[in-house]
């Protein structure tokens, strides 16, 4: 899903944009192939956001964390000095927040659609041993 573009790009999902894909943590490891940073922005508590993250094993290079969303995509803006900077979601609401903070807008049913992600609802990975796990101290 490069859309031709530079791979110098940060990518930012709403919450719920990464709740209507099946395999949310697949879809983080594919656009970490093109994308340098990704992360994950939300009205709801950071609480509902780790423990999401967390059960998909999704390692995140942001999050919006107490903050809102307006003000968390500012802040990663200013952090992480890319040529682009994609949020992809799922409402006209989505839509208007983006170009308010001015990032590049994409509804999640045109990204599944061009990076070829599954949509539905997510499933946990396969189980894995802590040995086989990358996350494990």
């Amino acid at each position: 899903m490069d859309g031709g573009g530079s791979s110098d790009m940060t990518l930012a999902f709403e919450l719920d944009a990464l709740k209507q894909l099946a395999y949310p943590d697949e879809v983080f490891n594919d656009a970490r192939q093109w994308s340098e940073y990704v992360g994950v922005v939300s009205e709801k508590p950071t609480y509902v956001v780790t423990n999401f993250t967390r059960k998909h094993r999704i390692r995140q290079d942001f999050f919006s964390g107490p903050r809102g969303r307006e003000e968390s995509l500012t802040n990663v803006k200013a952090q992480f000095e890319t040529d682009r900077h994609v949020f992809v979601g799922t409402s006209e609401d989505d839509a208007a927040l983006a170009d308010e903070v001015e990032w590049e807008y994409l509804p999640v049913e045109d990204a599944a659609e061009a990076a070829d992600w599954e949509l539905g609802e997510p499933e946990s990975p396969d189980q894995q041993t802590d040995d086989e796990r990358d996350d494990w101290p």
